[in-house]
């Protein structure tokens, strides 16, 4: 009898040994305590836990890597294993994923989780093996909304004029082009003073970087306006060289931690929002509601100029309930 358990015994500690220590290094721009690396935190706890420490994940926030498309172009070359970026760069290396980059593409929050988590959303998930990355999961980034320092914006009639900072993006400068505003393109640490002294009229962006925890935007520009001209997700990607490196199991875990830190990071986000709105109102911002559907019309002609680059999605999108 011992000498059949001595003989388990060394098969067991054998099957241990050769169990694989993984070690990811995972690179985010955003610093410290901001949603998207609180999500990637989630998950480096989750694949501890459920590998027994087997499988360790560093996060790497702040920028330390790189910028997002510095880091994407490292994931494609396996120096980082694992990369959260928004999926606007993403577009520059895998085309379709650019398509939540356009305007009022979505009706609301519920539509863009549904889409995120649909069909669409998944398929542009596995797409993105063509550039040399694997999908994992979406993180939530809000919507930007216009804001200004003299006039509310209620109605498309009152963008009509309007000098607004924009990014220097195609896509942006379309759409405000189709809303009648002058867009403005300046350097973001620019955008402060621009508006304080009367330079532009408003900017847009999301509550957190509007408010106090952010740029305090809120200061100069006092009305805020609901209008979610973009809501464009975050995605978590794995280099497909590691990716091919980790075993079948293995490859399930990390795709199912990256999955359990989703609604963490919603969650995170959702309160930075909310703790975001409650000190600009404090202050004394203006909160506007708007139809929607009114600046949708308006920016028709710019998605189905762009269904030239992205075929059906945009229509699928669209039609997703």
């Amino acid at each position: 009898m011992g000498g059949r358990f001595l003989a388990l015994l060394a098969l067991t500690l054998a099957a241990g040994a050769g169990a694989q220590e993984i070690t990811l290094r995972a690179a985010d721009n955003q610093p410290e305590n901001y949603p998207t690396v609180v999500g990637l935190r989630a998950m480096a706890d989750y694949l501890a836990e459920n590998s027994d420490g087997r499988i360790q994940m560093e996060v790497f926030a702040g920028g330390q890597l790189g910028d997002e498309r510095s880091t994407i172009e490292q994931a494609q070359l396996g120096v980082i294993d694992i990369v959260r970026t928004s999926t606007s760069p993403v577009g520059e290396f895998y085309t379709p994923m650019g398509v939540f980059s356009l305007p009022y593409l979505f009706r609301d929050e519920a539509h863009f989780v549904s889409v995120l988590e649909g069909d669409v959303g998944q398929e542009l998930l596995e797409g993105l093996s063509e550039a040399g990355l694997v999908g994992l999961a979406y993180y939530d980034s809000g919507s930007r909304n216009f804001y200004t320092t003299q006039t509310p914006i209620r109605s498309v009639a009152d963008l009509q004029g309007l000098r607004i900072r924009t990014q220097e993006s195609q896509v942006v400068l379309d759409m405000m082009e189709a809303l009648g505003a002058d867009p403005v393109p300046l350097p973001f640490a620019e955008v402060y003073s621009a508006l304080q002294t009367g330079v532009i009229d408003g900017a847009e962006n999301n509550f957190p970087s509007y408010g106090p925890e952010g740029v305090r935007h809120f200061e100069v520009a006092p009305y805020y306006t609901l209008d979610a001209h973009a809501r464009v997700p975050e995605v978590v990607m794995i280099s497909s060289s590691t990716w091919a490196g980790l075993s079948p199991e293995d490859q399930a875990l990390v795709r199912e931690a990256a999955q359990a830190s989703v609604p963490v990071q919603f969650e995170a986000w959702a309160e930075l929002v909310e703790r975001s709105r409650r000190a600009v109102e404090e202050a004394g911002s203006e909160i506007i509601e708007v139809d929607i559907a009114e600046f949708q019309a308006a920016v028709a002609p710019v998605l189905e100029q762009y269904s030239a680059v992205y075929g059906d999605l945009i229509r699928r999108i669209q039609d997703t309930e």
